[in-house]
């Protein structure tokens, strides 16, 4: 399969998986409204193995917001949200992947931004019972849960059995950058 092939696949198959999650995860309650721990953000950290995700990402969260039946704000925002966390934590790649604890750092990017940008979304789309900084901290809080715990999880996983599947695992990234220097 080509580069652009895959690259196109691997950011359905991820958009895919963002929106089943998120409805899973709605089927709860937990994907919306004041306190959200949506289980789609745990994929947020995959920016480090392959830039698919990042429009995986925002087109997952973007149709999860409005099969939901989300309002406008967030419908607009959310992906937003997603969108500059899966660029942040690209932005991490070298960083995340190069240490074994480092990978922790993948799950900063997507909880700053949607902590900080969701609960404006929320406070002015479903005229949300919190204050915005309640709001700040549970969105935050979810996507410690999510994206931190679980997608640190994950990607421990995908670390180690990544290549399996064709993503980067670091290896490749080491392997070229020494050919790179020879």
């Amino acid at each position: 399969m080509n580069k652009k092939t895959r690259f196109v696949v691997y950011a359905a198959v991820i958009a895919a998986l963002y929106v089943v999650l998120t409805l899973v995860a709605a089927s709860f309650d937990l994907a919306s409204y004041e306190v959200q721990m949506r289980l789609s953000e745990a994929l947020c950290i995959l920016p480090i193995f392959t830039p698919a995700a990042i429009p995986g990402l925002f087109i997952g969260c973007l149709l999860s917001n409005i099969i939901a039946g989300a309002g406008p704000w967030d419908i607009a925002f959310g992906p937003i949200a997603t969108l500059i966390g899966a660029v942040g934590t690209y932005l991490l790649r070298k960083i995340a992947l190069s240490k074994k604890w480092t990978v922790l750092l993948a799950s900063v990017p997507p909880i700053v931004a949607n902590a900080l940008i969701i609960p404006f979304v929320l406070a002015y789309s479903i005229d949300a019972k919190f204050s915005i900084p309640m709001l700040i901290l549970t969105v935050g809080l979810g996507e410690v849960i999510a994206c931190g715990v679980f997608g640190t999880a994950l990607a421990f996983v995908l670390k180690k059995y990544g290549k399996r599947i064709g993503l980067e695992t670091g290896e490749q990234e080491n392997k070229e950058a020494k050919e790179e220097s020879k």
